[in-house]
């Protein structure tokens, strides 16, 4: 089943070299196109991709501003959010995933590695690569600790599922999280998956930046 793309870029080029990338790809497609902000959210009301590829930048409504009113309307939260930027990662990805992006790319991707991210947050999964993960936790090292945790939020959690959601906070892959923690691959698939809906998160991303804000794990890596 071919994968439903939304492009949202204000540079034409951009788009139109983003559209014939993608659809190089015989399972995707591109359903639309947006010049900014706001025809990126009407578009994606209107059509309701699988996929939102968001530029960070965008005149109106920025990516973010457009990630968190799709992630808020329940007509459009199943679509999953891939940020573009040709800016400093630092900078931005740390607010792109807590805004409830899946994925998080620069521009200056290969077509491979465009099409691979598409179709890893279609599938549901979160595009988080461990140096991904080490920015985040990064980000989170140079913030002031937050004055008002909440641990909470992972009240509904059993010792074992905090120990998998620590572990997922390390930036840690389901096969080494199994051999840690000396279970199956598939048991912390399990675990994983039932961690995301018990927490009420959409995705693996939004499970690590919820690890470090409840004070589950600490940037230095000390787990609570």
């Amino acid at each position: 089943m071919s994968v439903r793309v939304l492009v949202a870029d204000d540079q034409p080029l951009v788009r139109s070299g983003l559209r014939g990338l993608l659809e190089r790809d015989g399972d995707i497609t591109v359903v639309a196109e947006a010049q900014d902000g706001g025809e990126a959210l009407r578009l994606a009301r209107l059509t309701r991709p699988d996929v939102a590829l968001l530029d960070i930048r965008m005149p109106h409504l920025d990516g973010l501003v457009v990630t968190r009113e799709l992630a808020a309307d329940p007509a459009t939260a199943a679509v999953r959010v891939i940020v573009l930027t040709t800016f400093d990662i630092d900078a931005y990805i740390f607010e792109a995933l807590r805004s409830g992006a899946s994925g998080f790319l620069a521009k200056t991707v290969s077509r491979q590695e465009l099409c691979r991210a598409v179709h890893v947050v279609a599938e549901g999964e979160a595009l988080l690569s461990p140096s991904v993960t080490r920015t985040v936790i990064a980000e989170l090292a140079r913030r002031p600790t937050p004055p008002h945790r909440s641990p909470e939020r992972l009240a509904p959690l059993t010792a074992r599922e905090k120990e998998v959601l620590a572990s997922v906070a390390t930036g840690l892959s389901n096969a080494e999280i199994a051999q840690a923690l000396r279970m199956s691959p598939l048991t912390v698939k399990t675990h994983v998956s039932r961690v995301i809906t018990k927490l009420g998160v959409r995705d693996r991303t939004q499970l690590v930046v919820l690890a470090y804000e409840t004070g589950l794990v600490t940037p230095g890596g000390a787990t609570q």
